[in-house]
């Protein structure tokens, strides 16, 4: 086993190639055992009938008469050396290959495919399917997250080649922060709010109603104020209705204050009115008693 032979492709079929190494002599050449690569492909992708192809011997079966070779095994496996060609952190282009719900896979080189997550497409777009993001055949700058080498696992990000601008986005986005945004889409309960650097934001329907009663549209451009801002879960909640609101309260405590104040004004008037009526009820009966007390000395006089 091992051995290279040399034959003419005389038969090719989407599963593999059989290929005459001598009159009676015949091999076969499973798609998989042609290239590195995982991805699924025709025989046709590789070889051609009668092209003369080397291959190496994989098995031998003399009683059967059955030998399976491959042509891969002439290459060196990517994998024996992926930790030294694409070491963590490292950056590098790749070529869109495939599509699922919650990610995209990419080819590096031949043979060696890793897997981009939804979730490390964008730092700021919420991606419902990758087509949304990229196509098939495109080129995507990736870097390289963790390997798993004894599986052939690649797991790679395209966000992380940028800095992660939700560090800068927590200092301009504090709670309680007004900023002017437009209505993208309503979705589940709430709409979408496109803030500046064309981040995306939420705010629920009742944070949606205007100081007149009606609910904002799309496509509308209003102030909206932060009731929320998560750097982790990548969440800024928003309100216009807060706006109007908090106004009228701080109005209500105004009027509160002023009608205290006028309240607080009125009992020193009505204290001191007293404390004065008091006073001179107390003298009017000094002087009374005074004259009661004159008058008796005389009449014993």
């Amino acid at each position: 086993m091992g051995d290279k032979v040399v034959g003419r492709v005389v038969v090719i079929a989407d599963y593999g190639a059989f290929v005459e190494i001598q009159p009676g002599v015949e091999g076969l050449i499973h798609v998989s055992e042609m290239s590195w690569s995982l991805h699924l492909r025709s025989a046709q992708d590789f070889l051609k009938v009668g092209e003369e192809v080397e291959a190496c011997i994989l098995t031998l079966d003399r009683e059967e008469r059955k030998m399976s070779l491959g042509i891969k095994q002439l290459k060196p496996d990517p994998w024996a050396t992926i930790s030294e060609k694409y070491p963590i952190n490292s950056k590098h282009t790749a070529t869109v290959r495939n599509f699922t719900n919650f990610g995209i896979f990419v080819e590096l080189e031949e043979g060696v495919d890793g897997l981009v997550h939804i979730s490390d497409l964008s730092w700021t777009k919420k991606i419902k399917h990758p087509s949304e993001f990229t196509s098939i055949g495109d080129s995507l700058e990736v870097v390289v997250l963790e390997m798993d080498q004894d599986n052939r696992r690649l797991s790679l990000g395209h966000k992380q080649i940028e800095e992660n601008p939700w560090d800068e986005y927590e200092s301009l986005f504090t709670v309680g922060s007004v900023h002017e945004g437009t209505v993208k889409a309503f979705v589940d309960r709430g709409a979408t709010i496109i803030l500046e650097h064309g981040i995306e934001g939420y705010a629920s329907a009742r944070n949606l109603v205007k100081e007149d009663g009606t609910t904002a549209k799309v496509d509308e451009v209003l102030q909206f104020k932060v009731v929320e801002f998560n750097k982790n879960s990548r969440k800024i909640g928003l309100s216009h209705s807060k706006l109007f609101e908090e106004a009228k309260k701080e109005e209500s405590r105004e009027k509160r204050k002023e009608s205290d104040s006028e309240a607080t004004s009125t009992q020193k008037a009505v204290k001191k009115l007293k404390a004065n009526l008091e006073k001179t009820t107390l003298g009017d009966i000094s002087e009374l008693a005074a004259l009661k007390s004159e008058m008796e000395n005389r009449e014993n006089e």
